[in-house]
This record gives C-alpha cells, sequence and structure tokens, in this order.
C-alpha cells in the first residue's frame, strides 16, 4: 500500500508527487498517456517563471525527471475508479488491475475540445493554439482566426485583438453566445471582423505550418478558402473527471467543486490542477495546486 496514489501526470501531479515524496510518503503516479499532459502541445513557453523560452515537453521532462529522482514510483495505466475501504483507505482500479493508498490525489486536468476535422491534429502546435495568454505573442503582427462564440473565444479574440493585425471570429451559429458586454467591446476593435453561421471542414497546410482553413456556410454549403498564419479554437474545455463518481462532486461542467484548499467532499481525497473548479488554467496555477493538495495529504496522512 502506498501513502498517496496520484492520478495524472501533469505538472500537477508530478508537482504533487515531488512535494509529497519530500515530505516521505511512498507515491504512485498513474497516468494513461503521456506525461506533462496539455502543456506538451505548446512548442514554446514564454509565461512560466524562471524561464525565458521552454518547450512544454522541456518542462514536462524536468518534472517527470525530479519526480523520479525523488522516488516516486510510476505506472502507465488507465483508472477506472475509485473506492473507498471500510478502514478509511482507497482502493483505485485500473485497465491493469488495483492499488492501494491512504490518500488520492486527482490531477487529470482537462483537454481542450478540438473540431475533429482533417488536420487539426496535425497542426497542434505547429499554427493552431488554444490559448492567447500562452501562445499569443508568437503571433504578434499576423492575420489570425478564433474559432468559437462563447465567453472564452470572446475573450481570446480579445487579447488577440491588441497584438495581432488582424483577427477574425467563426462562430457556427449566427449570433455569439457570450455575454454581450464582450461581444461588443471585441466588435468594437477596429481590427476585428466575424463571421457567423459557417463551421471550419479542415485546416490547411504547407510545410509543416498552417496556410489556412477550409469553411462551409451553414445556410448554403458554400465553400471557402481563407488564408491565417494562426488559428486559435476555442470551443471549450472537457475536464477528465469520470473517475470521480461518487467520491467527489462535480459541477455542471463537470469540473471537481473545490477551492484553493484542494479539498474533495471525501475525506483523504483531494483534487489539482484544470480539472477543479478555478478561475485561471495555467501551468504555474496547475503547479500551485500540486503543491496545495500535497501539502494537504501530507496533514492528512500525519493526523
Amino acid at each position: 500500500m502506498h501513502d498517496i496514489i496520484i492520478i495524472g501526470a501533469g505538472p500537477a501531479g508530478l508537482t504533487a508527487a515531488i512535494y509529497a515524496l519530500r515530505a516521505n510518503k511512498s507515491v504512485l503516479i498513474l497516468e494513461k498517456t503521456s506525461f506533462g499532459g496539455q502543456m506538451t502541445f505548446s512548442p514554446k513557453i514564454e509565461n512560466y517563471p524562471g524561464f525565458i523560452s521552454v518547450s512544454g515537453t522541456e518542462l514536462a521532462d524536468s518534472l517527470v525527471e525530479q519526480a523520479l529522482a525523488q522516488g516516486a514510483e510510476v505506472e502507465l495505466e488507465e483508472v477506472v475508479s475509485i473506492s473507498v475501504n471500510p478502514d478509511g483507505t482507497k482502493t483505485v482500479k485500473t485497465d491493469c488491475g488495483e492499488h492501494s493508498a491512504k490518500a488520492i490525489i486527482i490531477a487529470t486536468g482537462a483537454k481542450h475540445r478540438l473540431l475533429g476535422v482533417k488536420g487539426e491534429t496535425d497542426l497542434i502546435g505547429n499554427g493552431i493554439s488554444f490559448c492567447a495568454v500562452c501562445d499569443g505573442a508568437f503571433h504578434a503582427g499576423k492575420k489570425v482566426a478564433v474559432i468559437g462564440g462563447g465567453n472564452s473565444a470572446l475573450q481570446e479574440a480579445i487579447l488577440l485583438s491588441d497584438l495581432c493585425e488582424s483577427v477574425t471570429v467563426i462562430q457556427n451559429l449566427d449570433n455569439f453566445t457570450g455575454e454581450s458586454r464582450l461581444a461588443e467591446a471585441l466588435m468594437a476593435k477596429p481590427n476585428v471582423n466575424a463571421i457567423f453561421g459557417t463551421v471550419v471542414t479542415e485546416f490547411l497546410s504547407e510545410n509543416g505550418e498552417l496556410s489556412g482553413i477550409m469553411t462551409k456556410r451553414v445556410s448554403d454549403g458554400l465553400e471557402t478558402k481563407l488564408d491565417f498564419e494562426g488559428v486559435f479554437v476555442a470551443i471549450g474545455l472537457a475536464p477528465d473527471t469520470a473517475i470521480a463518481d461518487g467520491i467527489a462532486e462535480r459541477d455542471k461542467w463537470g469540473y471537481i467543486v473545490s477551492d484553493e484548499k484542494c479539498l474533495t467532499a471525501t475525506e483523504g481525497v483531494f483534487v489539482a490542477g484544470d480539472c477543479r473548479t478555478k478561475g485561471v488554467r495555467q501551468i504555474a496555477t496547475a503547479i500551485a495546486d500540486g503543491a496545495t493538495a500535497a501539502l494537504a495529504a501530507n496533514a492528512y496522512l500525519d493526523k
């Protein structure tokens, strides 16, 4: 039995492991796909303290190396469910078996929703981005598009309008679904225009880099080729929290309900990173959550 099982090996989970291990706790990290989470899709990160510029993969590798050096155990397994035993210990069932621990930290993160069209996955990090705060500066002075019409898309477009030559917002509906004040502020920008009732059908590329998109008007099927040097897909996030059923409360969007203390409704189960309810989802805030959750778990175990 381990002291702590951490589910997810993104920045929150890896940081939690480092803090727990330094408190002499035995730690098992369970990860179903790859280490680093969403940050591995960023070819260049320039807003993380201590680095003028670092790739997401390099930062992930450093965190993994540090966790392993501290003594973390790692298994590539997909968690299916979590249960609490009568003695308060927890059982984590995976696609490969079962593991037991005294405490659990859920750090499964959230994934950006994709359009699911041709060329999309190949161009993530090569012209397709999801975060204007993270990647907007790389598109300064360029022509970009924002896909979506909700609050996230409007906020992304407003930020980009101060950096880019032009911003085109493409919405599949006939109007924005975000707050009217955001829409008004955005459309007051001289370098912003919107295309409504239109969907993206394909991402185009040249030499491995995004060169434009193909669109189709919903009303009549008219197809159009549009040239852009960058596209920001802003159609929402999907938290990976199904394993929390019966263990932690989730909001209507699926995020685990928790505040800055990273506690859940179940004693001995903690949450960290993008999968919890929070206002800002950045690498720095995920790492802060990882430290907080680990310290809370350590205190729980030391009682």
